[in-house]
C-alpha cells in the first residue's frame, strides 16, 4: 500500500509552474499541502500520554502510527513529536515517545 495514498493533494494550475507542466508534458502539478503546527506548551505536551518504542532496523515512522494509530498517515506526529525531521536522523536503540491518544496530540498541535 502506497504511503500517501490517503493524503489530500492539490491541484495547481497556477501560470507561475507553466514551464514546469510543459517541461513534464502534464495540464496540472498535483501537490501536499504544507500543515500549519502550533508548537504546543510544556503544560500541553505534559498531557498527552506516551508509551515508550525502541526503534530498532526495520523501523519506519509509517509503520510506527499504522501500528500505533491504524493509519499510516499519522506519521509525522511521532516525527514531530521527537523532534526527527526524517527517519535517517534516528539511531538504532534511540527512545522515542509515541503520543497514546491521537486526538489530543492534535488538538495540543491545533490542527
Amino acid at each position: 500500500m502506497p504511503r500517501y495514498n490517503k493524503t489530500r493533494k492539490v491541484i495547481n494550475n497556477s501560470e507561475y509552474y507553466e514551464f514546469l507542466r510543459k517541461e513534464r508534458g502534464v495540464k496540472v502539478i498535483e501537490q501536499y499541502p504544507t500543515p500549519m503546527l502550533h508548537n504546543p506548551t510544556v503544560l500541553q505536551r505534559m498531557n498527552v500520554l506516551t508509551i515508550t518504542h525502541i526503534w530498532k532496523y526495520g523501523d519506519r515512522f509509517y509503520k510506527l502510527a499504522h501500528q500505533y494509530y491504524g493509519d499510516e498517515r499519522f506519521w509525522w506526529v511521532i516525527a514531530w513529536y521527537n523532534g526527527y525531521p526524517t527517519e535517517a536522523h534516528v539511531k538504532t536503540g534511540r527512545s522515542l515517545s509515541i503520543p497514546v491518544n491521537l486526538e489530543d496530540v492534535l488538538n495540543a498541535l491545533e490542527v
